[in-house]
């Protein structure tokens, strides 16, 4: 992850809503090694904008505490851990975040598994631009063989506990639907009824946009040269949320291979077989982190084995593209889905 950056672009345009002309702010700002997006949509101009602002501040302060690799709070727990240290202290705010990430990691049998962060450094998928050269099999095994994972943590307040010095949090794959969640509180602290949240294409809407519902489309991953193709597109529910995962942003090929960032805890290499897998979650607590960390273990579960990972989340919505283009829909989300693109696949034999 990058150092944040502070605002990067606003803009305003006006809107009818609910009888009242609206101000829809929107705004941007790098954050969690990705761009963050939010969209608000309110009658009050200062407020939207004094508001969008808190939530960047949250977004820095969450990138500087959370961060896996530079000075931090989580940073000073890795390194006591790797000590052998007992009984740390740390944040309640990280407390609560292994403890969310463990309930997790049990019911995808692991496959989410931010314990493994030491994989995720070996592979250089820490670095701003990761790329070769590729990783010692033999570190890779070490790091297999000591099988670090989230049971192998317990939390007792604000302290934590390892019996496995190999475990190396990296909360990459759960922070930004975690910020999804937080910037859904403060707006809703702060009066806002209508926005849509935007981090690195993990999204969450609250309430409508205008007399409509928020419409978010689904991209097809690596299309070929040209506009991106647009599988479909989404109306969203107030607090519902949607999180992808994918092959296609952060990777890099060696050797004509393409290795990319989701790595596969139980062999200690990148997931193959998958181009994306995106995960709808209806509106509950914690629907943000849910739908971000939920993408992975289907991810890693591949083709043959994502709808038996979906079932073991509770996730009922979900779209996979396989590594041959083919599209796996569950019936839920393909009703949902509106536009050609879907429709088009249906018609050649892409979906199943």
């Amino acid at each position: 992850m990058r150092p944040p950056v502070s605002l990067l672009a606003a803009a305003l345009v006006w809107t009818q809503c609910a009888g009242a002309l609206a101000a829809e702010y929107r705004a941007s700002s790098y954050v969690f090694g990705t761009l963050a997006r939010i969209t608000v949509l309110d009658t009050d101009l200062g407020r939207a904008q004094r508001v969008t602002a808190g939530v960047f501040r949250e977004f820095d302060r969450m990138h500087r505490d959370l961060h896996a690799w530079q000075p931090g709070e989580l940073t000073t727990l890795n390194e006591a851990i790797a000590r052998g240290e007992k009984d740390i202290a740390t944040t309640a705010e990280i407390a609560g975040l292994i403890q969310g990430a463990t309930r997790l990691s049990q019911r995808s049998a692991d496959l989410f598994n931010p314990a493994i962060g030491k994989l995720v450094a070996l592979w250089s998928f820490h670095r701003d631009q990761p790329g070769g050269p590729l990783p010692d099999p033999a570190e890779i095994a070490r790091v297999v063989e000591a099988h670090p994972r989230m049971a192998d943590l317990a939390v007792r307040g604000r302290t934590v506990r390892s019996s496995n010095p190999a475990v190396r949090l990296d909360f990459g794959g759960y922070a930004k639907g975690y910020a999804l969640d937080r910037a859904a509180a403060i707006l809703r602290d702060s009066g806002i009824a209508n926005a849509l949240v935007d981090v690195g294409g993990n999204i969450l809407a609250l309430g409508k946009h205008g007399a409509t519902p928020w419409r978010i489309g689904l991209e097809y991953p690596r299309a070929a040269s040209g506009p991106p193709e647009l599988l479909g597109t989404l109306e969203l529910a107030d607090g519902e949320a949607v999180g992808t995962s994918g092959d296609y942003r952060r990777y890099y090929i060696v050797a004509g291979k393409r290795y990319a960032h989701i790595v596969d805890p139980r062999s200690g290499y990148p997931a193959t077989g998958i181009r994306s897998v995106t995960v709808v979650v209806p509106p509950r607590p914690g629907a943000g982190a849910l739908s971000d960390a939920a993408s992975k273990p289907l991810f890693i579960a591949g083709p043959l084995g994502w709808r038996e990972a979906a079932d073991s989340l509770g996730i009922t919505q979900a779209l996979l593209v396989d590594d041959e283009g083919q599209l796996q829909v569950t019936p839920e989300l393909a009703r949902r889905l509106q536009g050609r693109g879907v429709e088009a696949r249906k018609e050649r034999g892409q979906v199943r």
